[in-house]
């Protein structure tokens, strides 16, 4: 840069940055010297671009402007607990001693607001099962406490069932609870009378609890689970309908067909099935290879399956529901979890084609030509639709609205065989219509139940026919003697061997 005489404006080196930039080159090639007020601005000026920009802290009161969103046991209400309290206290001043038994307990649940068989889950909550009655006081501190804790239904009932510190329920939580219910309730009147078979409804009904509610697989049922369920609903609707009506849960008809249809196959009557009992449902008409993976504990939680290949009937109540509805969500995930072998969340060519090879060796054998595997394949495919080509998932299969289809092509022949004989369109009209009528599991229970009654009628008609030829020359019954005979179950069940004593058996067998 040539030397001469330079006038540099008195500019602020703050205010104006291009000034800046040339100053700092000016300042490495320049061969004069800068006026000391200027240097001492360079210099600055330099230690402030070095020095890296400070961001600038969130201000705490942003955080806290964000409102609570998130509430597992209900959102808060502005509901007023002492006017509940105070409904209480009155009905138990009718009360002796202000002492409610469990008898008395539906009164006190319609002062709570709660459904009418909630009466035993509130009453051995409050200790009753200790003393065989509650007070008062113990009862409004135990009341108030989940009033205050709990803003929910789904809250409150896992609360009042659930161990100490638990927030779930698991299976034997329910047994109180159900065991009130059948002591209690007015269409159980025949039941309540056989009590040897209690353990048996009960075990049904918590199973099919868990099968709807259940949705994790846990074999916990968490809150989150309970409000997305329909349970609750119908624990309120069990005071005002026929007990059967309750198809999802506590019908008695569909626990009689499920445990007829377990008594069929468990001819030792031990209460366990190994594999050969299985293979005989519905005329082995489902695969060996399946049954396979079910008695390899691929759906199975209990230990007795890997011990000794059997299932309990617990584990039956599963597979019953699940052959029988192939459209509702949970046996999707059932069937998906027996057909994939390696556990990759994925079902290969290889594992489809190792289920459908059995398929063919049964048609083969029944003189019935099988469709080719690679044809067979390729009508699934068309109809499942996968999102990646060669692998079918679990997603997929929820998807396509007909995996029943997929399912009984490599599982069960007759009803592969019974698909393939219906008229295509008329299957998609069956899925446009689906919600508007009978599942198939109720479709399936009525039929059975309804060829068990008459099964059980005729056996009866034959046996007084017999009877009355028998006892023809037999001097005529007294009034009382024909009274006692007469009175019978409306609708007896199977009994089991002498060496199976029902009275000491564990409800807790059957939720191992």
């Amino acid at each position: 840069m040539k030397s001469g005489n330079m006038r540099i404006k008195e500019i602020s080196l703050r205010q104006d940055p291009d000034l800046r930039k040339e100053l700092a080159l000016l300042a490495r090639g320049c061969d004069f010297v800068l006026p000391s007020r200027f240097k001492k601005r360079l210099k600055a000026f330099q230690q402030i671009e070095v020095q890296p920009k400070k961001e600038e802290s969130l201000r705490p009161t942003l955080s806290q402007s964000i409102p609570k969103f998130y509430f597992p046991k209900g959102s808060p209400k502005n509901n007023n607990i002492d006017v509940n309290i105070s409904k209480i206290e009155t009905i138990f001043s009718v009360f002796p001693n202000e002492r409610a038994t469990l008898e008395d307990m539906g009164k006190v649940t319609k002062a709570c607001d709660c459904p009418h068989y909630w009466k035993a889950p509130l009453f051995f909550a409050a200790g009753g099962d200790r003393t065989g009655y509650v007070s008062v006081h113990k009862f409004v501190a135990m009341w108030r406490k989940i009033l205050q804790t709990c803003h929910d239904e789904p809250a409150r009932f896992i609360q009042l069932l659930a161990k100490p510190g638990c927030n779930y329920l698991e299976q034997e939580d329910f047994i109180p609870f159900l065991q009130d219910v059948v002591n209690s309730h007015p269409h159980l009147t025949f039941l309540r009378e056989a009590s040897e078979f209690h353990s048996r409804y009960i075990t049904t009904v918590v199973q099919r609890i868990f099968y709807v509610v259940n949705r994790s697989w846990s074999g916990k049922i968490t809150c989150g689970e309970l409000r997305k369920s329909n349970f609750l609903q119908h624990v309120a609707l069990l005071d005002e309908e026929d007990i059967n009506q309750s198809t999802d849960y506590f019908s008695y008809e569909h626990f009689y067909v499920i445990y007829c249809k377990f008594w069929e196959l468990d001819t030792d009557h031990d209460l366990y099935i190994d594999q050969k009992d299985l293979a005989r449902h519905n005329d082995h008409a489902v695969s060996s290879r399946i049954l396979e993976r079910i008695f390899s504990g691929a759906v199975t939680r209990g230990r007795q399956v890997q011990k000794e290949g059997k299932i309990n009937y617990a584990d039956f109540v599963w597979f019953l529901l699940s052959e029988e509805d192939k459209k509702t969500s949970i046996s999707i995930e059932y069937w998906f979890r027996c057909m994939d072998l390696d556990g990759d969340g994925v079902l290969s060519m290889y594992e489809l084609e190792y289920f459908y090879e059995e398929q063919c060796q049964k048609m083969e054998s029944m003189a019935i030509e099988p469709l080719p595997f690679e044809d067979c394949l390729c009508q699934m495919l068309d109809l499942v639709k996968p999102k990646c080509e060669g692998k079918i998932t679990l997603h997929d299969l929820k998807k396509c609205k007909q995996a029943y289809l997929f399912f009984d092509t490599f599982l069960n022949l007759e009803k592969y065989l019974d698909h393939e004989q219906k008229d295509p369109f008329s299957i998609l009209r069956v899925g446009e219509n689906e919600g508007q009528e009978l599942s198939d599991w109720e479709k399936y229970a009525a039929d059975e139940y309804a060829i068990l009654v008459a099964e059980e009628a005729a056996t009866e008609q034959w046996n007084d026919g017999y009877d009355a030829e028998l006892n023809a020359l037999d001097p005529p019954m007294t009034n009382e003697l024909k009274y006692s005979v007469d009175k019978r179950s409306f609708f007896e069940i199977p009994s089991h061997s002498p060496d199976v004593d029902l009275e000491d058996y564990e409800y807790e067998d059957d939720f191992e």
